[in-house]
């Protein structure tokens, strides 16, 4: 396969709630998904206004999961779980859907009234067919316990999935 751009995606603005907006890249015209990606939402960098606060609110999600990832910002995440924790750059949320659950992404009260910068991914994953039925599922990992390493002069971390044969001449693999 050529390392050529082999289509370009130019996304559009979609309002995720509350007046908060994301650039999707997925779904949209000519792909509808790629691989198990069926939203592809990029947000920021940008700052909220102290009286625009990200509030979407509680909203249900079936047969999927997302990840979340920020570089910049927090989001104060709650669920159906009775999942309560605020997400930080360099930390990743998984929040599987299954069978169903119900969530909302708000900005934590201590930010609120003030200025808010934010610059974050969240990825829409389609569940197996085997799986879309399981039971919802939450899970938080601080960016501290993510693994990084060097290729070539680029810091790199690994949100999800493992590493194997990463960078010219690497044997070393660390796979979940």
């Amino acid at each position: 396969m050529s390392d050529a751009i082999q289509q370009r995606m130019p996304g559009h603005r979609h309002d995720v709630g509350g007046g908060f907006s994301v650039h999707r890249v997925l779904p949209g015209s000519p792909r509808r998904a790629i691989g198990p990606f069926v939203f592809i939402d990029y947000f920021g960098p940008t700052t909220l206004p102290p009286e625009r606060p990200m509030d979407v609110r509680p909203h249900p999600h079936i047969g999927l999961s997302t990840l979340t990832y920020l570089w910049q910002g927090r989001i104060h995440h709650r669920d159906g779980l009775g999942s309560d924790v605020r997400i930080e750059p360099g930390a990743v949320n998984w929040m599987t859907a299954g069978r169903g659950i119900v969530h909302s992404e708000r900005t934590a009260e201590a930010d609120r009234g003030k200025p808010l910068p934010i610059h974050g991914l969240q990825l829409w994953l389609a569940l197996p067919l085997d799986q879309e039925e399981v039971e919802p599922a939450f899970s938080h990992t601080p960016a501290d316990a993510l693994p990084s390493f060097t290729v070539n002069d680029a810091r790199i971390t690994l949100a999800a999935g493992c590493r194997t044969g990463i960078g010219s001449g690497s044997h070393w693999s660390n796979c979940c």
